[in-house]
């Protein structure tokens, strides 16, 4: 029997030093990766390329273990030159690592084929090749865009056949999700994620405009949805393998349009058959108006919360096509959830054209002082190809900085009409350190041991999000458990360094980096513990606890800070009052 190997990379991307942000153990499942292997392996099941041909499919997500090209290649070339290697899932500040691993693949003569957001993006929004996609091509890559389901069968014959075509596009042929095989990875590969988070999307598409945002160019706006079958399937599927922890990557599950079949599985799930999965979710900020949608979340396990607040100055969120989005129902939406127990966390994006660094600053000490959120993660403004933004700045010939790997969120890649690229990555620095600052994390846990919920937990996530830009100087979505580098994993673009001074330098950062978040942590479970000790914990209260109330509109400094805050506050009473004056 001839054997097919199928190698599929999930590709990292370069930190400001050139070295691959790569970890022991990472903090975020792949969904691609767990998509394409699930689609890999059952095309493989099937027999697609023959009753005589079986299909050995090799995971690898570059986040956590290392890519060894040569291994690769020699795998390869065992069977005869008879394989391919996928690059899954690219992002755009993935895609220069993904070019450099495909060189020499390519240049060995292995078939590579590379998908994900960044080439469905450019081919969705821009009329002309972008530069980097002419690079891959040059050299003999496939392009993939679009979804794959339906699509793997002749991609896998095309390549067993010698024959892959130069593009795959499949951005106008959205495919229905129902009864597709289910996003699987075997326990190895989700073992090197922290608790051994599984993941899954139980739909596709957000009806929503945000001019920052690729996914509605890439999914659509149109919601297609697995079963509550198919979730209950993956997940048990998962549980026979130890696997306890899903994050669900919906971009809005609340958007989901099957949401509360989904969540009436779960809980089912969880309440009959006692299989306690713990859940992480993303919603909008208007789900609290959902019936029963909060409540319905917890039961179903959901221990914390994605909501993309982005910004309280309701004029910026006006410009970025953030409609939906309406600080009226802020702390409404976020005490609906902190009294339902679950930790909550919030994007928020720096950069809009009313931004100033005096007013970041200002909002978030008003967001500290009003809002009952746990974590606040930080985001530049980036025109990520496939997004509106990008496309828009392209049409006007604007500048944009060429280098894809700083397409990352933490990078300033464009120009602001009024804040310098010095001033907004400084800003965007300023605002950890002015959040995160050791008196607001115990209010963070105080509030927490008022409203009852797991200080433990909270804790561990306040102590994630508060050190990885202090101490790696990462964004703390791209941290994890013990940093790996390896000398020779260096950006092509920058020298090697000598082994004499690389070791070095390594193993004293990673003793001093280990020290400092040893410190940190006794820090902060010091704070925890001396809040458990007082008697009177539970019965603390603050401004962002207290009950919302409709007098609030004239004292909440978010609500009147600005005239952009007061029309939005005379808005929503003009619709509160239509409401009530509407006829039955």
């Amino acid at each position: 029997m001839r054997r097919f190997q199928l190698v599929l990379i999930k590709p990292s991307h370069y930190d400001d030093d050139g070295y691959v942000v790569q970890w022991l153990r990472s903090s975020i499942p792949s969904n691609s990766l767990a998509v394409m292997y699930t689609l890999s392996a059952d095309a493989a099941e099937r027999q697609v390329l023959g009753p005589d041909v079986a299909i050995d499919i090799t995971a690898i997500d570059e986040t956590n273990t290392r890519v060894k090209v040569k291994q690769v290649v020699a795998q390869i070339r065992r069977h005869g030159g008879f394989g391919m290697v996928g690059l899954v899932g690219v992002q755009s500040n993935q895609f220069p690592r993904a070019l450099d691993i495909a060189r020499p693949l390519r240049a060995a003569g292995i078939q590579v084929v590379a998908g994900g957001f960044h080439v469905s993006g450019c081919l969705a929004m821009l009329p002309e090749m972008q530069a980097d996609l002419r690079q891959a091509m040059d050299i003999g890559v496939t392009l993939f865009a679009g979804e794959s389901e339906g699509r793997m069968d002749a991609l896998l014959q095309d390549a067993a056949a010698g024959t892959l075509k130069p593009i795959y596009n499949y951005l106008d042929d959205l495919p229905p999700l129902e009864d597709a095989p289910t996003p699987f990875l075997p326990r190895a590969t989700i073992g090197r994620v922290i608790k051994h988070h599984a993941s899954f999307d139980a739909g596709r598409g957000c009806p929503f405009q945000c001019s920052f945002c690729t996914i509605i160019n890439v999914q659509g706006r149109k919601s297609r949805r697995r079963s509550p079958d198919d979730v209950e399937r993956l997940i048990k599927q998962h549980w026979a393998e130890g696997v306890r922890r899903f994050f669900i990557t919906d971009d809005n599950f609340a958007r989901n349009k099957d949401w509360e079949p989904i969540f009436d599985r779960i809980i089912q799930i969880r309440e009959r058959d006692k299989i306690k999965v713990h859940l992480i979710i993303q919603v909008d900020t208007l789900c609290h108006q959902l019936p029963n949608f909060i409540i319905k979340a917890a039961r179903a396990g959901v221990t914390r919360v994605y909501i993309g607040l982005e910004n309280i100055n309701p004029e910026n969120l006006l410009q970025a096509k953030k409609k939906q989005n309406r600080i009226t129902e802020y702390r409404k939406m976020l005490l609906a959830w902190k009294k339902a127990g679950v930790i909550t966390y919030a994007g928020y994006i720096l950069g809009f054209p009313g931004d100033t660094p005096a007013a970041i600053r200002r909002d978030i000490e008003i967001i500290k002082k009003e809002l009952p959120l746990d974590v606040l993660e930080f985001f530049c403004l980036t025109p990520l190809p496939g997004s509106e933004d990008h496309k828009v700045l392209t049409q006007k010939g604007v500048w944009m900085d060429p280098d894809m790997n700083k397409y990352d969120l933490e990078h300033v890649v464009a120009e602001h009409k009024v804040m310098t690229q010095e001033e907004w990555h400084r800003v965007y620095l300023d605002a950890w350190d002015i959040y995160y600052t050791r008196e607001h994390m115990r209010t963070i846990l105080r509030r927490s041991a008022a409203l009852g919920t797991a200080m433990h937990r909270l804790a561990a996530v306040l102590f994630f999000f508060s050190s990885y830009q202090a101490v790696e100087k990462l964004h703390p979505i791209q941290g994890g458990l013990f940093r790996l580098k390896y000398r020779r994993d260096r950006r092509p673009s920058l020298p090697m360094e000598p082994v004499w001074a690389f070791y070095p330098k390594y193993w004293g950062e990673v003793v001093a980096k280990h020290a400092r978040m040893a410190y940190r942590w006794f820090e902060l479970d010091f704070i925890r513990r001396s809040i458990l000790r007082d008697p009177q914990c539970r019965n603390y209260t603050d401004q962002a606890l207290s009950e919302v109330s409709e007098d609030e509109s004239e004292t909440m400094e978010m609500l009147t800070q600005h005239e952009a805050a007061r029309n939005a506050v005379e808005r929503a009473r003009r619709i509160g009052r239509a409401k009530v004056t509407a006829p039955a």
